[in-house]
């Protein structure tokens, strides 16, 4: 029987309205947590109601009206463009976990694109209406400007300096462009790029474009004059001067500015929402794999028992001698590792569980070095370690990041050729914002090929004859599970170098880190 999705709504039309009052009183921002619940529960209930019209009937009319209404509303209130769009967006984190429990597989991806266009339809046609309202502010008090100029000169710079502010206030990137050339931008614009003001105006706009966007963006502005054939709305990768991309969206229009042609647009950083998406895609990959893998381990981890213990009693019959009792040893062991692959599997499709308490990482370190010491001492290996004694304690998972510690050393081992060196360091960084703890293992192996290195932290992927992938992937889960990152580099002289990053602080899961 086919998935309803308008039953759904109207059996969850409570749960979902409730939960999203919530989320936006106590998540969004200072504005929204400041308005009565009352006002939120009517307006929710109001967007709830558009939206089912929407998804269930591809009636946008009720939708429609909402967006004129709340953009009206939150422009004369003064709330920021984001915030909204924010709050736009809490439908989706709320209905989605409810869908994933009720929905097969199969129909689970139809009902997620529904809501993500109605989402993309909703944010999009707000946007627009919110900056037409805005422009229209702007044009409105820069027609009176021109007025009083003839009358009062002598309140031009007053008036200008009213304006300037105005915009400055925004805490979207706002910006004018001419020829090519940024003429204005706003404080927030020139700190998103991390410039200053004088070193902005003037320059071409593709000078602030990351080199992979530079064709999509020059297209758009070189089509710009066209409404019809340039979108009004787009993303792309903005250059910031350290050299670092992040994702952007810019909402662009063409009008008159200074009595010229001229494009002017407001951009806001959506790296949260890029990450929270690729979170999001990852949570519905890991599920889907979870339900495989227990599928799977049930149908094999029986008759894979069933072997093993017959070779177990076939191996202990007295006729079996010479190479019929190793071929029986080694069939054992095989089975042994098969078993272990399978565990691996089901315990990496499980929901990464935190148990924190206060830990001290370079206790930790030590604790597992020692464990694999003696296999170090009897493969020739040579052990460095430089632990920094300025490192303090951290809110983490001990057991958990023993874990990665382990698993990094065994992977140096591997990957270095005997009577190789093998360094440990610990580091504690202590400057530009909240402190951070850095944990490397290097090796003298033969390194990270480039075309591997975005790859070796994605489920399955491996470039060993023996193993699941999944060794790397879970310590990626692992420290971004602590607030934290791993980042893979070849060293200068010869093999790789494996760091991962934990902040110091109360620890919530939930920082991220962009490079």
């Amino acid at each position: 029987m086919a998935f309803n999705l308008g039953e759904f709504h109207r059996i969850n039309r409570t749960r979902i309205i409730k939960e999203w009052v919530r989320k936006l009183h106590t998540e969004v921002g200072e504005q929204y947590s400041k308005r009565p619940l009352k006002e939120l529960q009517r307006t929710v209930s109001e967007a709830y109601n558009a939206k089912y019209h929407v998804i269930v009937h591809g009636d946008y009319h009720h939708l429609n009206q909402f967006i004129d209404k709340i953009t009206r509303l939150r422009l004369e209130a003064g709330f920021l463009l984001s915030d909204v769009q924010k709050a736009f967006e809490i439908y989706r984190s709320v209905i989605l976990p409810l869908l994933a429990k009720e929905v097969h597989t199969e129909e689970f991806s139809d009902c997620v694109n529904k809501i993500n266009h109605c989402l993309a339809y909703s944010i999009h046609r707000f946007s627009d209406l919110f900056q037409d309202m805005h422009e229209k502010k702007l044009l409105d008090h820069n027609r009176k400007l021109e007025e009083e100029v003839r009358a009062r000169t002598s309140q031009l710079r007053e008036s200008e300096l009213k304006y300037k502010t105005l915009v400055e206030e925004i805490n979207d990137g706002y910006f004018v462009i001419q020829d090519e050339v940024i003429v204005f931008a706003n404080r927030a614009y020139c700190e998103m790029h991390g410039y200053s003001i004088e070193e902005v105006i003037g320059k071409k706009y593709y000078d602030f474009v990351a080199p992979e966007s530079w064709d999509r963006v020059i297209e758009i502005y070189n089509k710009s004059r066209d409404p019809r054939s340039a979108p009004a709305v787009f993303e792309y990768v903005r250059l910031h001067k350290d050299g670092r991309g992040f994702p952007t969206e810019i909402t662009a229009k063409v009008t008159r500015y200074e009595n010229r042609f001229s494009n002017i647009g407001i951009c806001r950083d959506i790296s949260k929402r890029v990450e929270m998406e690729r979170r999001m895609r990852e949570s519905e990959r890991m599920a889907y794999i979870g339900q495989i893998t227990t599928s799977l381990s049930h149908e094999i981890r029986n008759p894979l028992s069933a072997v093993k213990m017959n070779l177990q009693i076939l191996s202990k019959n007295p006729q079996l001698k010479g190479n019929d009792q190793r071929r029986i040893d080694i069939s054992v062991k095989e089975m042994i590792r098969l078993e272990g692959i399978l565990t691996e599997l089901l315990d990496f499709a499980k929901p990464l569980q935190m148990d924190f308490s206060v830990c001290n990482v370079n206790s930790i370190l030590s604790s597992y070095i020692e464990l694999i010491k003696m296999r170090m001492k009897e493969e020739g290996f040579q052990m460095a370690l430089r632990l920094d004694n300025r490192v303090p304690e951290i809110e983490a998972d001990g057991e958990k990041i023993g874990q990665v510690f382990m698993n990094l050393l065994l992977n140096a081992i591997e990957a270095s050729p005997a009577g190789a060196k093998v360094l440990v360091r610990s580091k504690y960084h202590n400057g530009g914002g909240q402190g951070k703890i850095e944990i490397a293992v290097m090796d003298e192996g033969s390194g990270v090929p480039k075309e591997s290195v975005e790859e070796i932290f994605k489920p399955f992927f491996t470039t060993k004859s023996k193993g699941t992938g999944l060794g790397l992937a879970n310590v990626k889960r692992i420290i971004e599970g602590h607030g934290g990152w791993v980042e893979v580099k070849n060293r200068a002289t010869k093999g790789a170098s494996f760091a991962v990053f934990l902040p110091v602080g109360k620890n919530d899961g939930q920082n991220t880190h962009h490079r």
